[in-house]
């Protein structure tokens, strides 16, 4: 008889307590029959492989040998697993644990279990609880150790365990190169989403960049607008100070509009006036026409004919220049020049135009004809010093009007010993 105290593949293990004698496993067991329940210890020893590997998780298996003896943290599971199968030939302190342990996780389907009579009624359960596949460790137990299983029907539940287990391993291989085809999967996937998770945060931060370059703007902007807003209001005020201190202001700004209004109107009037003069000036001479077909009696007979004293003087082709008057009223005095034989020449008096060109239209001319209302003060004083210099006859006026610009250039020709004459219109 062996003094070894288990039979086991790949270890020696010291049992805390008294050394168990072992004996020779026997080829045939004699099953025990009765009316109870069979141990653990007292099934066949070919179940007790079946029966430690499928009812104990190796965790816990290893939890419960550790309570009786011990062994190195780094002993394999096949030795453990072995060790206990080894332990339950005979009663035993380990025996003991493992069927106790067996008999409270199991009760349940233990006592359901109990209500089968022989051996077909049990083969019935046991089949039920297969096809199900949820309750087999504990349906093993409770057939095994039930009083009405017989030879065949151990044999058959022997087999029924010995499939499951080679699919259950099938189903394992299979499982782990899905779960290998799974992990490559999953490594990749990380790989991926690290990727897109660089790519997410430079773009965060670039977007946060750009947030904070925005924001910098936004604040400059509301600076800039404040600064506005600021000026504006000084510009409002000053407005409104300057509307205190003129409050007749917008009396003034309606003259003026209505000022420039009456200008236009009087341009327009000028040219009508102009349009009319033409008129007259062709009747006078178809009138003189007329006269110089009829005679009539002359200065010789004590009468003067008002045709010849309104009759318009000759220019004799002299030049007259005009500076200042109305924009508007430039191509009257221009026909009304022209008319008479005279050569028109004009300056604004430096309203728009520059005052070096008046120089040179002083020196063609012949007559200067200055309205004085109508040109600045440094005009005036110019055309009045060229004048003088140059011995021009100049003759001022202090109107614009083309019917005042008739009579005193005819006045002027007619008399050309007339002084500086200063005439109103």
């Amino acid at each position: 008889m062996s003094q070894l105290p288990f039979h086991v593949a790949g270890g020696l293990f010291r049992q805390s307590g008294p050394a168990l004698t072992l004996p020779r496993p026997q080829e045939t067991p004699t099953p025990v029959r009765g009316s109870r329940r069979r141990k653990l210890w007292e099934i066949p020893h070919k179940f007790h492989c079946p029966v430690i590997g499928v009812c104990f998780g190796v965790e816990e298996l290893r939890t419960l040998m550790s309570r009786v003896m011990h062994f190195p943290r780094e002993t394999t599971d096949f030795v453990l697993h072995t060790t206990a199968v080894g332990a339950c030939e005979e009663r035993s302190q380990l025996a003991d644990i493992l069927h106790k342990h067996l008999e409270k996780r199991f009760q349940l389907t233990v006592r359901r279990f109990a209500g089968a009579r022989d051996s077909a009624g049990l083969a019935v359960l046991w089949h039920e609880e297969t096809r199900r596949g949820s309750e087999i460790p504990a349906a093993l137990w409770a057939c095994w150790t039930h009083p009405a299983c017989d030879a065949r029907l151990e044999q058959e539940i022997y087999g029924d365990i010995h499939m499951i287990q080679h699919q259950i391993g099938s189903g394992t291989r299979a499982d782990l190169a899905t779960l290998k085809s799974l992990r490559a999967e999953n490594a990749e996937l990380r790989r991926q989403l690290d990727a897109a998770r660089h790519e997410s945060e430079a773009m965060r931060a670039e977007k946060s960049r750009e947030t904070q370059a925005l924001g910098q703007r936004i604040v400059e902007l509301r600076a800039d607008l404040a600064g506005k807003e600021a000026w504006g209001a000084s510009l409002n005020a000053r407005l409104d100070t300057l509307r205190q201190t003129l409050p007749d202001l917008r009396d003034r700004q309606a003259l003026a509009r209505r000022a420039h209004d009456a200008e236009a109107r009087a341009g327009a009037l000028a040219a009508s006036a102009a349009a009319l003069e033409d008129e007259v000036i062709r009747l006078r001479r178809r009138l003189a026409l007329a006269e110089e077909n009829n005679p009539a009696p002359g200065p010789e007979n004590g009468l003067d004919s008002p045709v010849d004293r309104d009759e318009p003087a000759i220019l004799a082709g002299k030049c007259v220049l005009c500076v200042g008057g109305r924009s508007g009223a430039v191509d009257a005095y221009r026909q009304m020049i022209e008319v008479r034989g005279g050569r028109f020449l004009h300056h604004d008096g430096g309203l728009e135009e520059s005052l070096h060109r008046i120089d040179g239209a002083l020196a063609a001319a012949d007559l200067v004809i200055c309205q004085a209302g109508c040109i600045s003060h440094n005009a005036y004083w110019r055309v009045k010093e060229q004048c003088k210099r140059s011995g021009k006859r100049c003759l001022f006026l202090k109107s614009s009007g083309v019917t005042g610009l008739s009579r005193l250039i005819d006045a002027s020709v007619r008399d050309e010993t007339l002084p500086v004459v200063e005439n109103s219109d």
